[in-house]
């Protein structure tokens, strides 16, 4: 319902003092309500929305005027605008303030291809102890972003969604894809460089979960993801033959380590000036049609890095040139040469495409396609800030925009569109293969995100940090206050992507034999075996985890430890996935997500739930070598006085009994995952850390569906027979969902799921009809039910209703 245009005067902030020409209420759900305040001239204004997909309902909304205020209530939130001030203020319906405005301003742009628009500003009247989360991918440490002064602009280490929630139940989504600086002093202030307006939705869902059904039902809901793309992958800044990546695969077959993907960085492509050309130009891979195939042939898939930007001499170049569908500003590499550092006499040429431009997304996916027919399974979309190697004037630069809604062009400046660029360019290839493509499910993996990039199922991972326990200490509330963006794909580099502080001498590979690194890519790995996507992944020093010792020592067992669980927990991972496409779930919940009404974890930087069930405490801190953070760059890792972190003769005694301090959030009970222990929530305690595993809890009343035996990649066939663990102490309930793993089946309504319920007082588990079917599934099943506390049973199951007593 569309409130509209109640006219209004109000003077802005200093030195811009403007007139704005209209204010509009729009319900666009009874939860949800969209703001816009116009410009004095909007004759500029052309209702693009690169975001929002949602149309507005029909909701039923009372209007009541008192005095100076005017009032519009729905079922669930009410809106407050008084007529004399024009601030708006949002409450539930008991009438308790959510939210409400501050000061307002346009300032008006004079010169430039912007000239006639504005800076647009809205403030936020937010009390001092009110929680905020979201944002983007922030490298602060922080959960709670309060107190932010920056200019939110993408970049390779940070990247912003424009969204924010709050401790309070309800979000702000502000609509402008142009940089836009947050300052959190007296006010919440967020002031864009480009707009016609002031346009911003507010949504109240209660709780962190509602916050982001909301947002997810304005912007786009999450697509299923392949099944092999919740396995582990396996990747290094490079492999420079098809030789050296079908080695990792056969060496991961022949040690028994499981994996699913293999990813391909760049330069497969040959020279700077072919760069991200889509194809095998460089001699070391003539073969790669043979390397594809071995890579399919022992059940596994292949990922490829691809850029948003391409070389003089590539096809794409030449035809999106042709058609002026190329940014003109540096982006990376900046060298025609290969060598470090570059050699500007040699410039690469270079350029970044245009993909708010449908044909240049049509020209893209033409070129990708080679790599699509090729058999390639991914795609890893680098650089998709995309690198800037900014120049004054650059964000001036003048480019077609299409606007979804109706196809049309019209003109716009870079700046004005520069923070959608991620969302725009993954979207692109999202829509291109979903257009040609149904037995494939499209994934993406991704360096930078915007609003609405869920949609597109695309994961996102945290840029190139630097190989340092401080840096890993960021991924946790990043990982977490992404999520709270309604984005819940989200990886980092599992071990950091610079390490060459660790090796002896320049990237000789010492490192994965340095005590220091070992026990930081040990409690990394274990933190990536609960995060969306399980990726080990940097440069200077190997990754593979065979270079880390043989089986029976501490690291290597550890390293392995952490893969095979991710195996065993694939049931519960897969079926999580499918709550996050059906019911607009998330993987990784910080804790106000599960316990909003326990303040000590409304700002609990350190600990998560990974769906329902577990409570992960991934270690943060060296507990067996010296952590040496202190030395370390907070960005790249590198040692600050170029000093190498080798410790010669140095050895870890990895058998020392270590702990680690971890806080049991309030409202239930829990078991210790290692130990079977069950302890009473609201405490801190000193958990047992060795090397081997972190600490893990299981909340009472979790069911947790597990694979038997030792899985090597991830398949549905090995879901024949599983395990189910049942942690009492209250009631329970889970949904067993399998399909055929990769294709849009699912869409038409091929697949399976599996209520599971279990009654604490009856002590009974009721294994529930199963309801659908797809290709290839089971019929008849083994599920063992195993208790905590060592109660086992084992019955068979063929898809009618059974309750087991235990």
């Amino acid at each position: 319902m569309n409130l509209t245009k109640s006219l209004f005067s109000v003077c802005c902030l200093a030195l811009s003092v403007q007139w704005a020409q209209a204010q509009e209420i729009t319900f666009f759900t009874p939860s949800t309500v969209r703001v816009v305040k116009n410009a004095p001239d909007t004759s500029k204004e052309t209702g693009l929305s690169l975001v929002v997909t949602a149309k507005p309902e029909a909701v039923k909304v009372a209007k009541k005027t008192s005095g100076d205020v005017t009032t519009y209530s729905s079922s669930a939130i009410t809106v407050s605008v008084n007529t004399k001030t024009q601030q708006v203020t949002f409450a539930d319906k008991k009438g308790n303030t959510l939210m409400q405005e501050g000061s307002m301003g346009f300032n008006p742009i004079t010169s430039g291809p912007d000239a006639g628009r504005y800076k647009v500003k809205q403030a936020f009247a937010l009390p001092e102890d009110e929680c905020i989360y979201g944002l983007g991918l922030l490298q602060n440490e922080k959960m709670s972003q309060r107190g932010e002064h920056r200019l939110m602009t993408q970049s390779n280490l940070e990247d912003y969604s424009h969204f924010f929630q709050s401790i309070k139940g309800y979000g702000v989504y502000w609509d402008n894809y142009s940089p836009t600086r947050i300052d959190d002093g007296k006010e919440m202030a967020l002031e864009s460089q480009v707009g016609t307006k002031i346009d911003y939705y507010f949504m109240y869902g209660g709780n962190a979960d509602g916050v982001i059904r909301e947002m997810r039902h304005l912007t786009g809901h999450v697509p299923m993801l392949p099944l092999w793309t919740y396995g582990f992958h396996q990747s290094r800044e490079r492999y420079k033959t098809s030789r050296e990546l079908t080695e990792v695969v056969d060496n991961y077959r022949k040690f028994k380590v499981p994996f699913d993907g293999i990813i391909q960085d760049w330069q497969y492509w040959g020279s700077n000036y072919t760069w991200n050309a889509m194809e095998f130009i460089n001699e070391d891979y003539a073969d790669y049609n043979r390397m594809i195939r071995h890579v399919h042939d022992v059940n596994a898939h292949m990922s490829i890095s691809i850029w948003a930007s391409f070389g003089p001499e590539t096809k794409a170049f030449k035809e999106l040139k042709e058609k002026g569908l190329l940014y003109d500003f540096q982006t990376w590499p900046q060298s025609g040469l290969g060598f470090w550092p570059p050699r500007m006499d040699y410039p690469s040429g270079v350029r970044c495409y245009d993909p708010y431009s449908q044909e240049a997304r049509e020209i893209y996916w033409k070129n990708l396609s080679r790599l699509h027919d090729a058999g390639v399974d991914a795609w890893w979309m680098d650089s998709t800030d995309p690198d800037h190697m900014e120049k004054p004037g650059d964000l001036d630069q003048v480019r077609p925009i299409t606007d979804p809604a109706t196809g049309k062009d019209f003109m716009g400046s870079w700046r004005s569109v520069r923070n959608a660029f991620p969302l725009c360019t993954v979207e692109g290839v999202y829509d291109q293969q979903r257009a040609v493509d149904s037995t494939k499910r499209v994934f993406i993996l991704t360096r930078s995100y915007f609003a609405g990039q869920q949609r597109t199922g695309a994961n996102t991972w945290s840029g190139d940090v630097g190989s340092s326990w401080e840096n890993f200490r960021k991924q946790v509330p990043i990982c977490l206050n992404y999520t709270l963006t309604a984005n819940p794909n989200v990886n980092t580099d599992i071990g950091g992507f610079f390490a060459n502080a660790y090796n002896r001498s320049h990237c000789d590979n010492t490192a994965t034999h340095n005590p220091l690194f070992q026990e930081l890519y040990v409690r990394w790995m274990q933190f990536g075996l609960f995060c969306p996507m399980m990726r080990s992944h940097g440069t200077e020093v190997y990754r593979e985890i065979y270079h880390y010792g043989n089986p029976g020592e501490p690291v290597y067992d550890a390293l392995l430890a952490a893969i095979k669980m991710r195996y065993q927990l694939m049931p519960y991972i897969y079926s999580l996935s499918w709550q996050v496409s059906k019911n607009d779930d998330s993987f990784m919940r910080a804790l106000m997500m599960d316990f909003q009404t326990d303040e000590k974890v409304w700002d609990n930087n350190r600990e998560f739930m990974f769906g329902r069930s577990f409570l992960v405490a991934p270690v943060l801190e060296a507990l067996y070598t010296p952590e040496t953070a202190n030395q370390t760059d907070p960005i790249s890792g590198w040692d600050r006085n170029n000093r190498s972190l080798y410790q010669e003769g140095f050895r870890a005694d990895w058998n020392v009994k270590k702990t680690y301090s971890v806080y049991l959030p309030d409202g239930t009970l829990w078991y210790d995952y290692w130990t079977g222990e069950r302890l009473k929530g609201g405490q801190e305690l000193e958990a047992d850390a060795p090397l081997a595993h972190s600490p893990l809890y299981v909340r009472a009343g979790s069911i947790i569906p597990m694979c038997q035996g030792d899985p090597q990649f991830a398949s549905v066939a090995d879901w024949r027979n599983l395990d189910i663990a049942v942690y009492p102490g209250a009631d329970a309930t889970f949904t067993l969902y399998e399909d055929e793993g990769d294709n849009y089946n699912y869409e038409r309504g091929q697949y399976s799921t599996i209520d599971l319920r279990w009654n604490n007082k009856a002590r009974t588990l009721t294994i529930g009809k199963r309801n659908g079917s797809f290709p290839g599934m089971e019929t008849q099943r083994e599920f063992t039910i195993r208790l905590v506390d060592g109660t086992t049973k084992t019955v068979t199951y063929n898809g009618a209703a059974k309750s087991v007593k235990l």
